[in-house]
């Protein structure tokens, strides 16, 4: 399990970002969820950074991440005042194509299995089943 508050802070998201990932693929994950991780755990750090805590130095983002062998449950919070995720408009209709709101949201949605808000908003928890570098029963290749 790795529990960190690291800063309002683009590097130090990066970092750990990379850090998460390290432990992923120490314990397996292929390709293609480590990508599917990065993409999602950057796009939440990114909102919790500058939506959450609007790149408020004085603030932290709280990061939880538990890599299990099957498994991978990862929990962004900001100190900001959280927002209503179901009155963030659809990227994908027409009239909200060219405005760069929701785009974020829609990928962690469309790369994770769950996505999930706290009450207040300030909260997302991202889940991933591991799906690539699962080891094979004994006889397929």
């Amino acid at each position: 399990m790795i529990e960190k508050s690291i800063p309002t802070d683009l590097t130090a998201a990066r970092r750990l970002t990379e850090e998460i990932l390290g432990r992923a693929e120490a314990v397996g994950y292929g390709e293609d969820d480590r990508f599917a991780i990065r993409l999602a755990l950057e796009e939440a750090l990114i909102n919790a950074i500058r939506h959450g805590n609007k790149f408020d130095h004085a603030r932290k983002v709280t990061v939880s991440a538990d890599i299990g062998a099957k498994r991978t449950t990862i929990t962004v919070c900001d100190e900001g005042a959280g927002f209503d995720p179901a009155a963030v408009p659809d990227p994908t209709v027409d009239e909200n194509l060219e405005k760069p709101c929701g785009r974020g949201i829609m990928l962690m949605r469309a790369y994770m299995d769950e996505v999930s808000y706290n009450t207040r908003g300030n909260e997302v928890r991202m889940a991933k089943r591991r799906c690539s570098g699962l080891p094979r029963p004994a006889g397929q290749h």
